[in-house]
């Protein structure tokens, strides 16, 4: 996707002007990235992709790239699963800052996508978003232990909630899917390879 990459080379550059920490800058810029070229080629309101309103995309704006995602009077309403989500990393989240509390919201809606969720967070791999939980949502990656898709773990966890019946298996070797949930996660990264390595070789060095 050339217009993701080229929103993520400017959303880190001025990332790196501000001084943002390496890792959660090239999370935060690839995730707005993929969102801003959806946004633009399937002509739906920004909130609607990434999962923030109007004053948390101000918010993360100000946080990581500022004047990087256009400014949107879309409202948003997140339904029962979505917000389900949303609580579950938010209350899994390793140190409860402004910074995951937009990340919960913005995952949560990103599992909405199609394809693995690490590929539509704009992240190279799944080794990425291990990292990711690991940081920012320790627990949560302490409880996948089996390495669970972490889609269908999110789901796992939701049915806890009476309200939720989203799997039937009493446990996970019992079920007939069980393939589909730790099966493999291979497939190309949606953000163009060679601007994610870039910030990759940023952060290792």
């Amino acid at each position: 996707m050339e217009a993701a990459q080229r929103h993520y080379s400017d959303l880190v550059r001025r990332g790196r002007k501000r001084g943002a920490d390496a890792f959660d800058l090239h999370v935060a810029a690839a995730i707005a990235a993929m969102v801003l070229a959806e946004a633009e080629t399937e002509q739906v309101p920004l909130p609607e992709r990434i999962g923030l309103d109007s004053g948390e995309i101000a918010k993360l704006n100000a946080m990581m790239f500022p004047g990087g995602l256009p400014a949107s009077s879309t409202s948003l309403t997140p339904d029962p699963q979505e917000k389900a989500l949303r609580d579950i990393l938010w209350m899994y989240s390793s140190e409860a800052s402004a910074f995951e509390m937009l990340l919960s919201r913005m995952i949560a809606r990103r599992c909405l996508r199609p394809n693995h969720l690490w590929q539509d967070l704009g992240l190279a791999d799944r080794g990425e978003l291990s990292q990711l939980m690991e940081r920012h949502f320790a627990r949560l990656a302490r409880r996948n232990s089996e390495d669970m898709k972490w889609k269908k773990f999110f789901y796992r966890m939701m049915c806890s909630a009476k309200e939720f019946s989203l799997c039937a298996a009493p446990v996970c070797t019992e079920c007939d899917d069980y393939d589909d949930c730790f099966g493999s996660e291979e497939g190309p990264a949606l953000l163009a390879r060679n601007a994610a390595s870039q910030t990759r070789e940023s952060i290792a060095s």
